[in-house]
């Protein structure tokens, strides 16, 4: 992989982590189209992953702080709640990680056929949560948060959408969209670092083993930083403005044709 080519997939990362157009099926997409597959292709998928991670404590850094000061004053006070639905949310996708990871591996490897299909549902969830009009909640409980976890989960699929899946389904339970943008953002932030620590300990991100070298892994983390900064603020002014429609035609689109010209 050059350092332009990681350029151009670092951008695509950074724009579709956050925006409800799965950014693991983008990623695959453009791969195709540059040739990059197997242990090289996923090795980068991490790398620009923790990079759009990052991005995500610096937008939301205040409500992070927020979070973290109620927790070290060490009483079951809002904030500690909060992060205890947090901690819930994700136990789905660490049950995934731990469990399914090899069968997660192949399938990043199976081809552009189930983005295709991944992408029409994800823009059938965008549609639902659109023209739903569940009784809005003043907060996500821990049942929700645990629903929301499993959809987490589920979007380890290629071309499902991670942010897509989980704001439709906070949406469909009857949560405000900004509480549930923001709880979206937040809860992905430990399983991919910790995604990311666990390869970088064991050498998952040497050049010798992924084939990458260090300038392009740099190039694609930066600009994967860079573009998830913008569209993460982006994002959570859409959400709150209720413009998920436009993606879900988008999905749609691109899925039929990857499932066409496949």
């Amino acid at each position: 992989m050059s350092w332009l080519e990681a350029l151009v997939l670092g951008v695509i990362q950074g724009l579709t982590e956050f925006l409800p157009v799965s950014s693991s099926g983008h990623l695959q997409i453009f791969s195709a189209i540059f040739g990059v597959q197997g242990e090289e292709n996923l090795t980068f998928a991490v790398v620009v992953h923790a990079a759009t991670v990052c991005s995500t404590i610096v937008v939301l850094r205040r409500e992070i702080l927020v979070l973290l000061k109620g927790l070290f004053n060490f009483s079951w006070n809002p904030e500690t709640i909060y992060i205890a639905k947090i901690v819930l949310s994700m136990i789905p996708v660490a049950v995934v990680g731990l469990f399914f990871k090899d069968y997660v591996e192949r399938i990043f490897g199976s081809g552009l056929m189930i983005v295709g299909i991944a992408l029409l549902i994800t823009a059938c969830l965008l549609a639902f949560a659109y023209y739903a009009r569940p009784r809005e909640k003043k907060e996500i409980s821990f049942r929700d948060a645990f629903l929301i976890g499993i959809a987490q989960a589920c979007a380890v699929l290629p071309g499902l959408s991670r942010s897509g899946s989980t704001i439709a389904t906070g949406i469909l339970l009857g949560n405000n969209k900004e509480n549930v943008a923001k709880f979206s953002f937040l809860m992905v932030l430990v399983p991919i670092l910790g995604e990311a620590f666990l390869d970088l300990m064991k050498g998952g991100f040497s050049a010798a083993e992924s084939g990458i070298s260090g300038l392009s892994l740099a190039v694609g983390f930066l600009s994967a930083f860079l573009s998830g900064y913008i569209a993460c603020s982006w994002m959570l002014n859409l959400v709150k403005k209720g413009k998920l429609i436009w993606f879900a035609v988008y999905c749609f689109v691109v899925g039929i044709v990857i499932l066409f010209v496949h």
